[in-house]
């Protein structure tokens, strides 16, 4: 699958070889996969990193050519078309915002700002001033198209004669908005732009009063990516698309020079990030496979050479490692299961912090033989079960552009599908992590804990500090926390702050739930260390319970439960949710 335009120059290689497995060590019999997967995107490695690259993932290049077979999907023939990233030109300027010539002139309103004098007149000096090169005609639409400045709303004026051709009010809500709402008037930018066909569009505030330069600085950043993630749309596996036309978008007001520049920079750093991410997370089981996702994961460390490094392991190298939890959940798939580990280090300077992200990656769930049945059960949209995933791919794209200093983070996936076949996991066998602790699975469904088991006991061998896991784990924490916010646990309050000073700075939506160490007992296996999943009450917290498990003592933990915010079922695809958290969070334990 081609996330980005990229010649791939060597496909992901794998051979179904048979292995022995023993009663409690659980592991595929189909397969085993030899990986050697790289791609040329903007430009090509470097030969040292090429070789470093290819030692690490423990194959020659005779032995893949050996195995002879592809795991490029091919299903449904289905090939997504390749589609540019919107590549809009930001500039922060300060100029007279009336004199300002272009296609549409975007004000941003607050309620506050349309109150009016005892003349109707506003009282609001830049709303003011336009009313009077309008003649009233702006009062008069404003009145007439019943807009009060609520966040949301939007009304365009078509202005032939004048230096701009539309002018369009946006509403902001309150005076002192939030980081969403500011990401809505960019979005609000991007729709009136694709209404217009518009090639340019200038945005302003109103009112900045009392506003802080952070706050400017902020405000123009949000309002820059909510323009970017307006104007994509993910077009790839439609027969007919059209093509953005929005090329430049001035930020008039919110400050000029280098600071706010790397603002804007960084802001579509990010949104290369969270389209990556949505992308992922899009795209159909019959096109991601495990393989693919892998191949995706080493597209990111060709691109990035000069940061990244990338281990695939494949099944027979995770068989060594014992990760019996993983392999048991892979075993049903005719897809083989691939462990991605993607190690970003700056190429400078010291290393302060070690960090690791490992993200659920189900590239799809049928539940196994506790098969997924009946209304509710979302089975068709099981392609999503790889967002935890998704954001930590996204959040890695977007890193190797920003590349932050001081920071050694680990990207960790345990890709896989659970599927249903002779070779599959049965209720009720044993399976056996790979930190020897023995899983008794009474629930074939509650099959991500296993794979993020194996994969956290692989972070935590890394010598890292922290971990945050995402995944998209329990349908208890949609039913707690509705389908807007991520649910997150951890014993460490420290860690926690941090997670929630990165939201806050996002606008990404977490609510911190209680880890209730007495409900561990519905946990308890009489004939292993435990069960995989507990009774229905609480089913989000012994979720975590159980990931708590398989996390050194010395690492300071948090999991994220993603199952609810990952998908918009109004617009029916993917939110990129994570994706901007993440990459704050590391940006903060780089200072």
């Amino acid at each position: 699958m081609t996330m980005a335009a990229a010649t791939v120059t060597a496909s992901l290689i794998a051979s179904r070889l048979s292995y022995a497995s023993s009663s409690t060590f659980a592991c595929p019999r189909r397969y085993s996969a030899a990986v050697l997967c790289f791609a040329r995107l903007r430009r090509p490695p470097s030969a040292p990193a090429f070789r470093r690259r290819l030692g690490r993932m423990g194959h020659s290049t005779a032995a893949a050519a050996a195995a002879a077979a592809t795991t490029r999907a091919t299903l449904g023939l289905t090939k997504p078309d390749a589609v540019e990233i919107p590549q809009i030109a930001f500039a922060a300027r300060e100029l007279d915002f009336v004199e300002w010539k272009g296609d549409i002139l975007a004000v941003a309103v607050s309620e506050k700002d349309l109150k009016k004098d005892s003349d109707s007149k506003f009282e609001n000096l830049v709303l003011k001033r336009l009313d009077e090169k309008l003649g009233g005609l702006l009062a008069e639409a404003s009145t007439e198209e019943d807009f009060t400045g609520k966040s949301g709303q939007s009304t365009v004026l078509r202005l032939p004669g004048l230096g701009f051709k539309r002018l369009g009010l946006l509403g902001l809500g309150s005076p002192s908005s939030s980081v969403t709402a500011y990401q809505g008037i960019g979005e609000a930018v991007a729709a009136v732009a694709k209404a217009a066909q518009a090639s340019n569009a200038a945005v302003c505030l109103a009112s900045l009063d009392g506003m802080s330069e952070e706050a400017k600085l902020h405000a123009a950043s949000a309002i820059a990516s909510g323009t970017v993630l307006g104007v994509y749309e993910d077009n790839r596996f439609k027969s007919e698309s059209k093509k953005p036309l929005l090329k430049t978008v001035d930020i008039i007001g919110f400050g000029s020079g280098s600071q706010v520049d790397q603002k804007l920079k960084y802001a579509t750093d990010v949104c290369s990030g969270v389209i990556f991410g949505k992308e992922l997370v899009n795209a159909p089981a019959n096109v991601l496979t495990p393989g693919v996702m892998a191949e995706e994961a080493s597209k990111i460390a060709t691109l990035y050479s000069d940061v990244f490094t990338v281990t695939i392991l494949d099944a027979e190298q995770c068989k060594e490692l014992k990760m019996g939890s993983y392999l048991g959940v892979a075993a049903a798939s005719s897809n083989p299961p691939h462990f991605i580990h993607l190690c970003y280090k700056p190429s400078s300077g010291d290393v302060k912090r070690k960090l690791a992200i490992v993200g659920k990656g189900l590239t799809f769930d049928s539940g196994g033989y506790n098969i997924k049945t009946g209304p509710g059960c979302l089975i068709e949209l099981m392609k999503f079960d790889m967002g935890g995933a998704a954001a930590t791919l996204g959040a890695a794209k977007a890193l190797g552009e920003i590349k932050p200093p001081g920071v050694e983070v680990h990207f960790i996936v345990a890709a896989c599908e659970n599927m249903i076949s002779g070779t599959g996991m049965r209720p009720g066998d044993i399976v056996t992590a790979s930190n020897g602790k023995t899983i008794e699975v009474n629930n074939t469904d509650a099959e991500g804990r296993l794979t993020l088991a194996d994969a956290l006991i692989y972070a935590c061998n890394q010598g890292i500090e922290k971990v945050v896991d995402l995944a998209t784990l329990t349908g208890a924490c949609v039913v707690a926390l509705g389908p807007s916010i991520a649910g997150f646990f951890s014993p460490n309050d420290d860690l926690a702050k941090e997670i929630v000073a990165a939201s806050e700075a996002t606008g990404e939506k977490f609510w911190r739930m209680p880890l209730e160490d007495s409900y561990w007992e519905s946990m308890k296996s009489g004939v292993a260390d435990m069960v995989n999943t507990g009774g229905r009450q609480g089913g989000a917290i012994t979720a975590a319970l159980f990931l708590k498990q398989f996390v050194d003592e010395k690492v300071q933990w948090l999991h994220i439960d993603m199952a609810g915010p990952v998908w918009n079922d109004k617009k029916r695809a993917a939110t990129g949710f994570g994706v901007s958290t993440l990459i704050e969070w590391v940006l903060k334990n780089s200072l």
